[in-house]
């Protein structure tokens, strides 16, 4: 009886594993506010003013591990609203990056899955909502997007993104 219940909370706790992946799915629904005082330059860009942004960028999450669109196009210079939509049943994310970047954090989120935190080129999003991103693309460049929970990027839930 013992052996049963230890392997049905095994079981139990596994399976609840990619919910706490990135944070609790509290940390999914917070709300960012600007400073334009704590802005800091990345190699793909910095955060956006959102009273500058010229276009939002629709983009959809599935759990199919695909974004939609998987490509996106922004001009250098360019304050822009990606507008992440969950639509499938699981936690996902939106991170903007160099490629390198999200492969390193990629493999750090595996070996800290339930470690927290929201800068402004990341939205964690829960099923059935939405999440934004306000970027300015300050170098052109080839850059990506990916979803950084454990498995998701490795299963193709990835993306590029081309500053011009």
């Amino acid at each position: 009886m013992n052996t049963r219940i230890a392997i049905l909370s095994a079981t139990a706790l596994l399976a609840s594993a990619g919910a706490f992946a990135h944070g609790s799915e509290d940390h999914a629904s917070k709300a960012r506010k600007f400073d334009a005082a704590k802005v800091e330059d990345t190699a793909f860009g910095r955060e956006g003013d959102p009273a500058k942004v010229v276009r939002t960028i629709q983009v959809d999450m599935a759990d199919t591990m695909r974004f939609t669109p998987a490509d996106i196009t922004v001009r250098r210079g360019e304050t822009v609203k990606i507008v992440a939509a969950n639509k499938g049943q699981v936690l996902h994310e939106i991170v903007i990056g160099t490629p390198e970047e999200l492969r390193k954090h990629a493999e750090m989120m595996k070996k800290f899955p339930g470690m927290e935190h929201e800068e402004a080129y990341m939205a964690h999003v829960k099923p059935g909502r939405r999440g934004e991103i306000v970027w300015q693309f300050t170098q052109p460049g080839e850059f990506a997007f990916a979803c950084l929970l454990p498995g998701h990027m490795e299963a193709g839930m990835v993306g590029r993104l081309t500053v011009r």
